[in-house]
C-alpha cells in the first residue's frame, strides 16, 4: 500500500488525495451500520482515464480497489474490509446532456438521483427510479446496485432505464457499452450485466438513461386495516384483479406504532396497519376512476375510509411519514436491522406472517413494510443492544432463508455486498456462484476490485 499510495501521489494533485484519518473513516462507512472500514487512500477522480491509472498502480502493487458513490448503501457493498484504494466518483456530478426528443440523458455516476430528477422534469419528462434516499444517493451507486423504490411496480428498476454504459475494468479497458437507441439487440447485453453487479466487475463512469414523458396527474390515497394479515390480503386481491397502481406500500401494525410517536402525517386511532397506493396518468379522470377501482377493491375489509390526498401539502406528508419510517422505527427500540427480501406477489401475506412469527420465537418485534405491490418488503428486526443482538442476527438469517423458501429472494433492492454475502449460496446454489465467480474473474483476474463482496470469502 505504501508503495502504491506513492504512485497516486504522484499521479493526482494533492487536493484529491484523502489522507487524514479522519476523513477516511467517513468514507469507510455507509448506511448498513455494519461497522467502519476505511481504506488506506481515497482518490476523487474526475475521469474513466483516471480510473484506469488508478486501476494500473493497484495492479502492480497488488492493492484493492473500492468504488464508493454516495455512501447511502444499505448492505456494505463500498465497505473497504480490506483496505486498499478508495474511488470517489463524487466529483463526476454532471448532468451531460438531456435529449427530450430522444427521451434519454447521459450523466456522469455522482450525479445525486433526486436532482437529476427534478432536472428532467424541467423539461416534462419523467426518470421513474425513486429509492428512498433519493435526495442523498448517485445515479452511479443506482446503477451498481440496481435500485429501486415504490414506484418500480408500475415503472420498474434501474435496470430498465440503463440503455448504455461507460465503465472501466480492472484490466484496464474502458468499455463503451450499450446504445443511444431504446432499442438494440446485437451482442450480449453486458449493459445489463453490469447494472446490479454492486462494483465487483467495473467502475462505472458515465451513464445513458432512458427517460419517459411525465404523467400530468398523481393521486394518492391512503387505506387503513385491523390487522396487517388483511391488509397484505388486500393488497394480492388488487394484483389478482389485473390493477396496477403506480405504488402499493404495506405498513405493519409494528410500523404504525411508530408512526404514532410523531410522524407528520398521523392514522387514525385504532389502525392496526395500513395501505398507501397511488395513480398517475395523464388523464385527470381516468387517475381517479382508477384510484376509485383500487378502493373499491379493498374497501370491505378496510376499518374506515379511504383517505385521498386533497393537495400536494397532504400528498407530501403522506409520503415523508412512508420516506422515514425506517428512522421512525428506532423510537421503538435501541437498534433494528434491516434486511429488503422479495416473495411472490401471491406469498406476501404468508412472508409477512413468518416474519411476525419469527420475531415471536426470538422475543423481538419485527416491523414488516414496503413495497408489496412488487413483493418487496423491508423487514427490520428491532433489539435493545449488544445483549439482543445475537438473537436479532438469528432472525435475520431466518427472515432470509424464509423468503427463499417461499420462492423469492433475499435483497429486492438493496444488493448482497458484505451484509448478505453467506446467504447467496442458500438462494442460487454452489454452481451458479462458481460460475458468477468465473464471470468476475474474466473482468478481474487478480481479484482486487471490492475483494470480499456478494461471494463468502474462501
Amino acid at each position: 500500500m505504501d508503495a502504491a499510495a506513492g504512485e497516486l501521489r504522484a499521479a493526482f494533485p494533492a487536493g484529491r488525495l484523502v489522507f487524514e484519518s479522519e476523513r477516511l473513516a467517513e468514507y469507510g462507512k455507509d448506511e448498513s451500520d455494519l461497522g467502519t472500514f476505511p481504506p488506506g487512500v481515497v482518490v476523487q477522480v474526475d475521469s474513466a482515464e483516471e480510473v484506469r491509472t488508478i486501476f494500473a498502480i493497484a495492479s502492480r502493487h497488488r492493492v484493492p480497489v473500492v468504488p464508493i458513490a454516495a455512501r447511502s448503501g444499505k448492505s456494505g457493498g463500498s465497505l473497504a474490509i480490506h483496505g486498499g484504494i478508495g474511488v470517489s466518483v463524487e466529483r463526476m456530478n454532471r448532468i451531460l446532456d438531456i435529449r427530450p426528443g430522444d427521451l434519454t440523458a447521459q450523466v456522469q455516476p455522482g450525479v445525486i438521483t433526486g436532482a437529476f430528477q427534478a432536472e428532467v422534469e424541467k423539461h416534462g419528462l419523467f426518470y421513474p427510479p425513486d429509492p428512498n434516499s433519493l435526495d442523498l444517493c448517485s445515479i452511479g451507486g443506482n446503477v451498481a446496485e440496481n435500485a429501486g423504490g415504490p414506484r418500480a411496480l408500475k415503472y420498474g428498476v434501474t435496470r430498465e432505464y440503463v440503455l448504455g454504459l461507460e465503465v472501466v475494468v480492472p484490466t484496464g479497458e474502458v468499455l463503451r457499452l450499450g446504445r443511444q437507441t431504446i432499442k438494440g439487440v446485437a451482442g450480449y447485453d453486458l449493459t445489463a450485466l453490469f447494472v446490479g453487479s454492486e462494483g465487483t466487475l467495473g467502475i462505472v463512469t458515465e451513464v445513458t438513461l432512458k427517460l419517459l414523458p411525465r404523467p400530468r396527474h398523481v393521486a394518492t390515497a391512503l387505506v387503513c386495516f385491523p390487522d396487517v394479515d388483511t391488509a397484505a390480503r388486500a393488497v394480492s386481491r388488487v394484483l389478482a384483479e389485473g390493477v396496477i397502481p403506480r405504488c402499493l406500500e404495506l405498513i405493519d401494525d409494528v410500523s404504525v406504532q411508530a408512526i404514532a410517536r410523531g410522524s407528520p402525517f398521523q392514522l387514525p386511532v385504532g389502525a392496526g396497519a395500513a395501505l398507501l397506493f397511488e395513480t398517475d396518468g395523464n388523464d385527470e379522470e381516468q387517475v381517479f376512476a382508477e384510484m376509485a377501482r383500487v378502493a373499491g377493491m379493498v374497501q370491505g375489509s378496510a376499518s374506515g375510509e379511504v383517505i385521498v390526498a386533497q393537495n400536494e401539502a397532504q400528498r407530501r406528508d403522506i409520503w415523508e411519514t412512508r420516506k422515514y419510517l425506517s428512522v421512525a422505527l428506532k423510537t421503538l427500540a435501541a437498534a433494528k436491522l434491516s434486511e429488503d427480501v422479495a416473495v411472490p406477489r401471491s406469498r406476501i401475506p404468508e412472508m409477512v406472517a413468518r416474519c411476525r412469527e419469527i420475531g415471536r420465537a426470538h422475543g423481538l418485534l419485527v416491523a414488516t413494510y414496503g413495497h408489496a405491490g412488487d413483493g418487496n418488503l423491508h423487514c427490520n428486526v428491532l433489539f435493545d443492544g449488544d445483549r439482543e443482538r445475537p438473537a436479532a442476527d438469528a432472525a435475520v438469517a431466518e427472515v432470509l432463508r424464509a423468503a427463499v423458501d417461499l420462492g423469492g429472494t433475499i435483497t429486492g433492492e438493496h444488493g448482497v455486498g458484505l451484509a448478505k454475502r453467506d446467504f447467496l449460496e442458500y438462494e442460487q446454489g454452489a454452481e451458479v456462484i462458481a460460475l458468477e465467480r468465473r464471470v468476475k474473474a474474466v473482468f478481474d483476474p487478480l481479484g482486487i476490485l471490492n475483494p470480499g463482496k456478494m461471494f463468502p470469502e474462501s
